[in-house]
């Protein structure tokens, strides 16, 4: 009996399906050595800053790092809750929710990219585990090569050192998905219905254009202006088209009228050219032309962080004032909403 018992036991485990949860990460504490290790992990990702490793380790380790670790540190405590970092302590909400809805015959792990919880841990513990298959699900709506593509990477890398390799499978893409849409469409109608705006900007995470036509296969489609007016499929995978898309679709939910909108870039970093229009600049000139309360939304990413609390919600509120501006208003992200949830169980499903 008792043999019997284990041999149930061994094969319910090996009939289970592993999901991995993956955000971008953060740093384990708002204190300068931590944020310090966070930055030199996440900046010399060759797909983030894609520059030859001697450069780009000249540039982090003696440029960035000693000098923006402090800054950053300053700016992570005022982030800082009772919790934690938000995007930490929201993805372990979204864990604990996907688990119950998913039940006993999946094994549920948060991951961050950048340190803890490694996507090492989690993946050895599904090694342990015995698992009929892996699902990894990337936190990024829009697909950038130095964010699911990164992701992908390392699994990869991880599981390619194994002996046996379960069935392991991707999502991708969720910027177009209906849950995503109606989240920030209905948060953004709470607070129209508070107060009047006679504009909205959406914000995104930026990248260098450099990274965009490397992710152009046909080497002539990227052109940084109409060529993202609509999603075919030689740019189904770029990231300035997906969030032009994601614009789009937020547009026509929420009813706005043409030339009470634009999309931008944000958190630019060097020298080099960013895509474009970045949103500083587009602050500015709003804020000149007269506009006096904007709805920002930040669509890139799903969990409240530093770019959206901080470089979104209070920095870019103070420069939209300073030139004239009186109201600025967040939309939130998704964190821990019924509506992601719902999401994530979708993406899971169909991979399952």
């Amino acid at each position: 009996m008792q043999v019997t018992e284990l041999a149930s036991t061994r094969t319910t485990q090996q009939l289970k399906t592993g999901i991995l949860l993956v955000n971008l990460g953060t740093p384990d504490s708002p204190n300068v050595p931590d944020v310090r290790k966070y930055l030199q992990e996440f900046l010399m990702d060759g797909r983030v800053i894609d520059i030859p490793f001697m450069n780009r380790w000249a540039l982090i380790n003696l440029i960035i790092a000693p000098f923006r670790a402090p800054k950053s540190a300053k700016v992570y405590r005022e982030l800082w809750e009772e919790r934690g970092s938000p995007l930490k302590f929201y993805g372990e909400d979204i864990k604990e929710l996907v688990q119950q809805r998913l039940g006993e015959d999946y094994e549920v792990e948060l991951a961050m990219r950048y340190q803890n919880p490694s996507i090492q841990a989690g993946l050895d513990r599904f090694q342990k585990l015995g698992l009929k298959k892996i699902i990894v699900v990337p936190f990024f709506p829009q697909y950038a090569s130095a964010s699911t593509g990164s992701v992908y990477e390392k699994v990869m890398e991880i599981v390619g050192k194994w002996q046996v390799i379960p069935e392991i499978s991707f999502t991708n893409t969720f910027y177009d998905h209906p849950k995503f849409i109606e989240h920030f469409a209905e948060t953004a109608r709470k607070y129209m219905r508070e107060h009047e705006y006679d504009f909205f900007l959406f914000s995104y995470h930026g990248l260098p254009e450099r990274q965009i036509t490397k992710g152009d296969h046909t080497g002539n489609t990227c052109k940084f202006g109409s060529c993202c007016d609509h999603i075919h499929k030689d740019n189904q995978y770029c990231y300035r088209a997906q969030c032009f898309a994601t614009t789009r679709l937020l547009v026509k939910e929420l009813g706005l009228k043409e030339g009470t909108y634009t999309t931008s870039f944000q958190s630019r970093l060097g020298k080099t050219p960013w895509i474009k229009p970045y949103t500083d600049e587009v602050i500015i000139d709003l804020a000149k032309q007269g506009k006096k309360s904007v709805l920002a939304f930040s669509p890139a990413f799903v969990a409240d962080c530093l770019e959206t609390t901080i470089e979104v919600g209070e920095e870019y509120k103070e420069l939209f004032e300073e030139n004239g501006g009186q109201h600025w208003q967040l939309v939130e992200s998704l964190n821990n909403s019924p509506l992601y949830v719902d999401l994530l169980i979708d993406l899971i499903n169909k991979q399952a």
